[in-house]
């Protein structure tokens, strides 16, 4: 594609913005389209991993999400009293990787990307709420059209498989929220707490910040006011470690949000003709795979190399597909492989998890990024 072909993005969550700013640095001609009033972002907090970071860099940001967020040195992994159980080395993984991992609050990372994506005058057109009929118009008027639309609710995956719901409830559900007190004092270390069927995550951003997330294993998905939820918290982690009470103490109230976890298969094809999926439209996994965000980041770089490489579009749209499937499938299956050994009513948690060697995880997380 020559800069003169316009591009459509559909969705201006991470995966869409950092793909419209990948391709508005090389000259192109982007214009994003978003169903919503006002850029959102769903979720309390991301951990961006080394092979996020390498990413960021590419598009200019690392700076700018450094300077927003936290760089943990470690993971640790507690049982539901805080008596530790496993640590998991993450300086480690970033000396290997030569890159830092950062945690950073989900609306700190949209709203540096919004930044950026305004800045290089991407046009934003808001309330476009775009159905998978409304998607061989977008064919006709641009030369690509870029599914970022999400994992539950993607048009654009919808106008790829017509009449298949694609998405899975898979029985847990995980309440975030947002905690800041001067109180807090918190180690640069992710805090892992485990029970039978039960989770409890703090990530810090830093010594007075941080996210976190609760999970339990749900048969059935239910409608939870933010009110109720924090009354099943209380009630689950009531004899948890001091640490959680803390967090949940100094929580922000308008951040507390509970969620039904949904997940897809990996799929056969990403793309039709000029159309293509990104991000969770294409291969959603689960929050415990840890790697969302970084695969979203992922696709947008490698996106953007194959737009701008040479030969027909569909033969490069179908070279992303191999280039990136086996590796977002991974980061399926270690998400619901994860999500199985602690919130699968059959199983008890493992005292210890955190086996992961650095190297190894290092090379798994590195791979395919080059320039």
């Amino acid at each position: 594609m020559n800069t003169q072909q316009p591009i459509a993005i559909v969705g201006a969550g991470i995966a869409g913005m950092a793909f419209a700013i990948a391709a508005a640095q090389h000259g192109y001609k982007v214009s994003l389209f978003e169903r919503g009033e006002h850029i959102t972002s769903m979720g309390a907090g991301v951990t961006l991993w080394p092979n996020a970071m390498w990413v960021l860099q590419r598009l200019r940001l690392a700076a700018d999400i450094l300077q927003a967020g936290g760089q943990p040195q470690a993971m640790r992994q507690f049982d539901q009293q805080g008596i530790q159980q496993g640590e998991f080395d993450i300086s480690a993984v970033n000396r290997f990787c030569e890159h830092a991992s950062v945690t950073i609050l989900r609306r700190d990372l949209v709203r540096i990307l919004a930044s950026k994506v305004a800045q290089l005058g991407v046009k934003i057109h808001f309330n476009s709420n775009i159905s998978a009929a409304d998607i061989p118009a977008l064919k006709q008027q641009y030369a690509l059209v870029v599914g970022a639309d999400g994992r539950m609710h993607s048009a654009v995956r919808a106008h790829l498989y017509p009449g298949q719901q694609l998405y899975r409830y898979q029985h847990f559900v995980n309440v975030i929220g947002i905690s800041r007190s001067p109180s807090l004092g918190l180690d640069p270390v992710i805090a892992d707490y485990r029970g039978d069927g039960e989770r409890f995550g703090i990530v810090p951003i830093n010594a007075e910040l941080c996210f976190w997330a609760a999970g339990w294993h749900a048969k059935e998905v239910c409608h939870s006011t933010p009110e109720q939820w924090l009354t099943q918290l209380q009630q689950r982690f009531q004899h948890w470690a001091t640490a959680i009470h803390a967090v949940l103490n100094t929580r922000e109230k308008s951040s507390v949000k509970g969620i039904h976890v949904h997940d897809i298969d990996p799929l056969p094809y990403w793309h039709q003709d000029n159309v293509v999926l990104t991000g969770d439209a294409a291969h959603a996994p689960l929050p415990t795979s840890g790697q969302g965000a970084c695969q979203a980041l992922e696709d947008a770089w490698h996106l953007s190399l194959l737009v701008r490489s040479d030969g027909p579009l569909s033969e490069r749209l179908a070279a992303f597909y191999q280039k990136r499937i086996d590796k977002t499938s991974l980061a399926q299956a270690i998400g619901r492989n994860v999500a199985a050994a602690i919130f699968s009513p059959m199983e008890q948690s493992a005292p210890a998890t955190f086996s992961a060697d650095a190297k190894q995880l290092s090379q798994l997380w590195m791979q395919g990024l080059s320039e």
